[in-house]
């Protein structure tokens, strides 16, 4: 009798150990149900041009030199627009290199304002990250508007940032009114056994006038709605885009011994659809 009740207790156990792995595991699922979109292309740069090459000056410009305290966030490099820093690999990838000299670093960062905006859509880019204390890789978005109401009023979306001391884990954010700097909305993702620099890997926001999803290779881990802000949503209007590498910076500290120089961001593509439904 006994062992007959040890093993319906075992039963009742096992069952409702399988429910809890169960349902969240639908929950997730329910998440990733987007509704049915008609993604059309309305920009893109595949970087095919030939190994030196700078990027297209129809689709990007440069922003040059220190900036502002470091460009707002105590950087330590200087961006350039010289091929060691900036050009295409030929091999159809666009490499953005931070380079090392004694205590002073270089890189780049490419933006498309002035060139290229867009009011919602999908904007991803497939790329591959540096890695080490102190790299401070990302692809973003600023309002195109940022020249007449400033930062952080114009918006900001970090469709992927990465600590370089945590070569697996990336972080989308948005900036806003309310909630910038170091106190934006965030979420991390982060790889099982496996880093960011070590493949490409897909990053990508899909944006409508009431949120904003982020994915990794299109699995959804974040979604942000406009009631989520504590502040004003300032993202119902066209964004451009941004690539770069930087060096230091009070998001992730200092470059260390142990940071290995030169470190490349290896973008395969950046592409922007629009929604036709």
């Amino acid at each position: 009798m006994m062992l007959s009740i040890e093993r319906h207790i075992l039963s009742v156990a096992l069952l409702l150990l399988g429910s809890m792995v169960f349902f969240p595991g639908c929950e997730v699922d329910e998440f990733q149900k987007l509704d049915e979109r008609n993604w059309q292309l309305t920009w893109s740069d595949e970087f095919d041009g030939a190994a030196g090459e700078s990027p297209d000056p129809e689709k990007w410009v440069y922003d040059l030199g220190r900036g502002d305290n470091g460009w707002g966030n105590e950087e330590l490099q200087v961006y350039t627009d010289a091929p060691e820093n900036i050009s295409m690999d030929g091999e159809g990838n666009l490499v953005i290199t931070a380079l090392q000299s004694g205590n002073s670093y270089t890189s780049a960062r490419i933006k498309t304002l002035g060139r290229f905006a867009q009011q919602y859509g999908r904007f991803e880019a497939r790329l591959k990250t540096p890695y080490g204390p102190g790299l401070w890789p990302a692809f973003w978005m600023m309002g195109a508007n940022i020249e007449t109401v400033s930062w952080p009023q114009c918006g900001e979306i970090d469709i992927m940032e990465l600590r370089g001391q945590e070569p697996h884990i990336i972080h989308g954010s948005i900036h806003g009114p309310g909630y910038f700097g170091g106190n934006p909305i965030t979420k991390g993702y982060s790889l099982d056994r496996a880093r960011f620099d070590n493949e490409f890997h897909l990053f990508a926001v899909e944006w409508d006038e009431d949120k904003i999803d982020f994915f990794v290779d299109d699995f959804l881990y974040q979604r942000i709605l406009r009631d989520d802000v504590p502040g004003e949503w300032v993202f119902n209007q066209p964004f451009f885009m941004l690539l770069n590498v930087a060096v230091g910076g009070n998001y992730v500290g200092f470059p260390t011994a142990d940071t290995p120089f030169p470190q490349r961001m290896t973008v395969d593509y950046v592409r922007v659809y629009q929604n036709a439904n």
